[in-house]
């Protein structure tokens, strides 16, 4: 997955050469950044890479330009509507993938043009949808509402989850919070440390008044999730939530006052592994659970 602070050139490229697909970040990204990003991710790496494009970002324009003129081959665009930019995107030959929260969204992106959708259960971390919907329903319901190709993220973290997506109907796992804990990523070690230290329901969605988010639980995210149980509006969440929360928790490793995104699965996450050996692992035990399934007697 493309996620804010983690997702450099390091771990795009880095995916991308170990057989699946590298996603940039470019949220947390300036212009500029991007474009250095991806010329290193090109640098790297001689097999497809994506972009992860917040439709939130401020200066949105200037991404799609840079995307456009550096011949991205494929972009995620999340957090907005996909009618905005996905036929001008399209008509630049990129391949087109839109995050969704819902069926009734993902129908929305399938009639913008959109190549595939990425269905966001309520257990991914980063931002999220309101509804709650978890991938063991919101996947079959995407599926069904739809003809185009459904990806599954949220709450995946080994080859049996990514097993029981394709039994769910989703033909691609996106994985964000594993890779978090990966050598390659830019998160700081900090942030990766206290992702190891989870442990179940260490995460809760805030921010729903906003843009709702998966969060560390820490002094921040308590803070934040304290005001919304007393009713405090828009306003007040924004002024408290201030700018560059994100950065100060995931890339500069501040674990008390910084905004730590991360999704339920970190209670699973228990090691800093290289992307190669990740992948290598989840694949292997992905072919040991498709196997141990055909042992059951049904």
């Amino acid at each position: 997955a493309g996620m804010v602070w983690a997702s450099g050139w390091e771990l795009a490229s880095a995916v991308s050469n170990a057989g699946g697909l590298g996603i940039l970040g470019a949220g947390s990204m300036y212009p500029d950044i991007l474009r250095d990003e991806i010329q290193k991710t090109k640098a790297a790496t001689n097999k497809p890479f994506a972009v992860n494009l917040p439709m939130l970002y401020p200066d949105l324009q200037a991404h799609i330009n840079i995307i456009i003129e550096e011949k991205v081959p494929i972009v995620f665009t999340s957090a907005g509507n996909p009618k905005t930019w996905t036929a001008t995107l399209k008509a630049a030959g990129i391949t087109v993938v839109h995050v969704v929260s819902s069926a009734q969204f993902a129908l929305k992106a399938e009639a913008a043009g959109c190549d595939a959708v990425v269905a966001e259960g309520f257990e991914a971390g980063g931002h999220n949808g309101r509804e709650e919907t978890t991938s063991m329903v919101l996947i079959p319901l995407v599926h069904k509402a739809v003809k185009i190709p459904v990806i599954a993220p949220g709450g995946i973290a080994t080859g049996a989850q990514m097993l029981a997506a394709f039994a769910l109907g989703a033909e691609a796992v996106q994985i964000g919070s594993r890779f978090v804990c990966s050598m390659e990523s830019s998160a700081h070690m900090h942030f990766k440390q206290a992702i190891l230290e989870a442990n179940e329901g260490d995460t809760q969605l805030g921010l729903k008044q906003l843009a709702p988010v998966r969060l560390l639980k820490n002094d921040f995210a308590l803070s934040i999730l304290a005001l919304e149980r007393e009713g405090q509006g828009k306003e007040e969440l924004a002024a408290f939530l201030g700018k560059g929360r994100a950065k100060k928790g995931m890339f500069e490793g501040d674990l008390v006052e910084g905004e730590l995104e991360i999704g339920q699965i970190a209670g699973l996450i228990h090691d800093i592994q290289p992307v190669a050996v990740l992948i290598e692992n989840i694949m292997a035990e992905f072919e040991l659970a498709k196997a141990s399934i055909h042992n059951y007697n049904f």
